[in-house]
């Protein structure tokens, strides 16, 4: 699976352009690029895990710093 560090770091790069263009929405990235957005999670996560596949797509909702919430996992993927 892949680590996905990468488009985690394109999107705080751009993250206040980003909440400018698609505020409250859930992105999808690939590599360096937004390829799409939406209204709805599950419908996100649904239509790119079959488009792309799980771990090659990060799905991120796109919200301003101050709102946005982390969890943080002890799951680790061999």
């Amino acid at each position: 699976m892949a680590s996905l560090e990468r488009e985690y770091r394109y999107f705080k790069a751009h993250q206040d352009e980003l909440v400018e263009k698609y505020g409250g929405k859930f992105i999808v990235i690939v590599e360096d690029e937004v390829v799409a957005a939406y209204e709805n999670e599950l419908e996100a996560y649904t239509e790119m895990k079959s488009k792309y596949g799980l771990g090659h797509f990060l799905l991120q909702e796109c919200l301003p710093q101050d709102q946005l919430v982390q969890y943080h996992s002890r799951v680790a993927f061999s």
